[in-house]
């Protein structure tokens, strides 16, 4: 099972496979809005500001292909300490929430700003988003991405290790499989909970 560094021309099919990983992820519902009309397109609006926000910073869009060559798992991530926002993401940016509204800017802005206290201070590398097809989860494609983020970290000397965060407390068991402890806990608004996880890449 390889993993592939993806750019700028694979934006489309990544999106789509986060898309269909997170099409009921209890943030997009929150942000969107459960009886949002046109809910697919704004969803793909929204996933498309965060795959290019790695793309146009130029930072890691991992992706798995399956037995068909079809990509269908894909891990989007920030890289440590800080880098330049590019003019065409501003203007992305701004052409997304225009598009969505003015009521999911505000719910999205409470949902980044709920972890806040719970951010990491040391450099590291964060796990924005990492999706599986529906149709090809459990299969390990995921664990392949995570492993693949890990090996980032643990190959970087600036980086302590990896973040992430979850908003599905199932994951959590996995999560600490892989070496995840929790930072922080907070509570988004009523039926979305998010828990801040830390894996360092050396004890």
């Amino acid at each position: 099972m390889t993993v592939q560094r993806l750019d700028v021309g694979h934006v489309d099919d990544a999106v789509a496979v986060l898309c269909d990983a997170f099409h009921e992820y209890p943030v997009m519902r929150f942000v969107l809005g459960d009886s949002s009309q046109d809910y697919d397109r704004r969803l793909a609006t929204l996933i498309s500001l965060f795959v290019a926000a790695r793309v146009l910073r130029e930072e890691p869009l991992l992706g798995v292909r399956n037995q068909t060559g079809t990509l269908t798992a894909v891990a989007v991530v920030t890289l440590p300490g800080e880098r330049p926002s590019p003019e065409a993401l501003s203007q992305k940016r701004a052409a997304v929430w225009q598009e969505l509204g003015t009521a999911a800017r505000v719910r999205y802005d409470r949902f980044s700003s709920s972890g806040a206290e719970y951010t990491l201070t040391t450099p590291h590398h964060h796990l924005n988003m990492i999706g599986v097809r529906r149709a090809d989860a459990g299969c390990g494609f995921g664990r392949a991405l995570l492993e693949a983020v890990h090996h980032l970290s643990a190959q970087d000397p600036g980086s302590s290790g990896v973040t992430l965060t979850t908003e599905d407390a199932r994951n959590l068991p996995l999560y600490e499989k892989f070496g995840y402890r929790l930072l922080g806990h907070s509570k988004v608004s009523q039926g979305l909970e998010s828990w801040s996880l830390y894996r360092p890449s050396r004890s």
